[in-house]
């Protein structure tokens, strides 16, 4: 079975769709593994080079040892050789998307006096 990198790269597609650094984010997972790609992020393609975005300096460090063998993956996945350098770098740590612990009480509960003025006006003139 041929991997889906060499068919696409004998179609014409659009631009935006044969974008190479779309097409390596796109494989970043699949030739890193399930493990390197839950801890690293693909960002940019700079000329040859893609910039990983990792969690700290010990997997920028694993990482940079498993170099040869990250490269060799994503030109297999791709299906021909559009990165000759992989670039760790440590990313700062993301937040996660927060929820509130208590749903807020409609207009009793409205602290600042502004939009408890306005959300009492509303509450008139739509009965």
């Amino acid at each position: 079975m041929e991997r889906a990198g060499r068919l696409f790269r004998n179609v014409k597609l659009p631009p935006q769709l044969a974008d190479p650094e779309g097409r390596v984010r796109a494989v970043w997972a699949n030739a890193a593994g399930k493990k390197v790609a839950a801890h690293t992020r693909a960002g940019v393609l700079v000329r040859d080079t893609l910039i990983v975005e990792v969690e700290d300096k010990v997997w920028q460090r694993q990482l940079s040892t498993l170099k040869h063998f990250l490269l060799r993956n994503l030109e297999k996945e791709l299906g021909e050789r559009l990165v000759n350098d992989i670039d760790f770098r440590p990313m700062p740590p993301r937040r996660e998307p927060q929820r509130a612990l208590h749903a807020r009480a409609s207009s009793v509960g409205i602290q600042d006096p502004v939009l408890d003025l306005l959300y009492q006006r509303a509450l008139r003139n739509a009965k």
